[in-house]
């Protein structure tokens, strides 16, 4: 498919930043709309995170997601789904005994981490590749664990989306794709400018597309800031993109924007370049998705 791209809208994420912006999607519902939107907006692959509908943080409650797809999926609208399978990784050292998690600390199990997937079974999840220093915090993926959740999103069916946030999660990536733990046609996604991992920038993107398994489907995006001009950066060097309010809240300098919004602005500088969105369907063909029936 010549000159086209896929779009995801990564629509709520798990940061504290729902107090930031009142764009921020929220509840189920909220959630399931930012969706909805962000699909009529021109985007391919909407991914799915939930929040506590009351406190605006984190959840990884099943309910939760499970309220969340029926709405979009009951929508009719088509859209790609992919769930996060990366939740419960947050270790924070305890000040006085280091080897316990202190406030802050959120970690679950491969398993605990599969279960939403395993129970939706959407088209795509993330699959984290390594352990990273996340801001302040650790986001804990031994590779004794990444392999264990590998194998559940293998049997599953589900296409996991390899989530890299430094060059070294690259290898390691690699090396579950030799090993035989990833299924089919496999899809990296490069994720740049979170303190402490990979630069958002031209060379980082090159570095990295250049270091994966030859063939295969790839995206980045840049977190703030870099977002848009990553959009243009990562179509330009062949890859698909991701916008949304996950990653950055701002459609301009001081304005705070929709998820929708975000992506009309990055389908057009796509246009701009001559490139044109992938729709679902296309997008489900040039990844080889697996539908399964709901």
């Amino acid at each position: 498919m010549a000159n086209k791209t896929i779009i995801t809208a990564a629509v709520t994420g798990a940061g504290e930043t729902s107090g930031k912006s009142p764009h921020v999607p929220v509840t189920p519902k909220e959630i399931a709309d930012a969706a909805i939107e962000s699909a009529k907006a021109g985007a391919a692959i909407a991914h799915i995170h939930v929040r506590n509908p009351k406190t605006g943080s984190l959840s990884h409650d099943v309910d939760l997601f499970r309220e969340v797809v029926e709405r979009i999926r009951e929508s009719e609208t088509d859209v790609v789904l992919n769930i996060t399978a990366g939740g419960g990784g947050d270790f924070v050292p305890d000040l006085y005994n280091p080897t316990q998690g202190g406030a802050g600390t959120d970690i679950q199990t491969p398993k605990e981490r599969h279960e939403p997937v395993k129970k939706l079974l959407p088209e795509i999840c993330t699959l984290d590749c390594g352990s990273i220093n996340f801001g302040d915090q650790v986001y804990l993926g031994p590779a004794g664990w990444l392999r264990e959740h590998a194998v559940l999103i293998q049997q599953s069916g589900v296409k996991p989306e390899l989530e890299i946030f430094d060059t070294g999660q690259i290898r390691l990536a690699n090396q579950l794709i030799e090993e035989g733990l990833i299924d089919g046609h496999p899809m990296y996604q490069f994720c740049l400018g979170i303190p402490w991992g990979a630069a958002a920038d031209a060379e980082t993107i090159t570095y990295m597309r250049d270091r994966i398994v030859e063939g295969v489907s790839w995206s980045a995006f840049g977190i703030g800031r870099m977002q848009l001009p990553m959009v243009a950066q990562t179509a330009l060097l062949g890859g698909n993109v991701r916008v949304g309010l996950e990653d950055n809240l701002y459609l301009d300098k001081g304005v705070l924007g929709t998820n929708a919004q975000l992506v009309d602005k990055a389908v057009g500088i796509l246009q701009g370049l001559s490139i044109e969105p992938m729709t679902p369907q296309e997008t489900r063909e040039s990844l080889n998705l697996r539908t399964f029936e709901n």
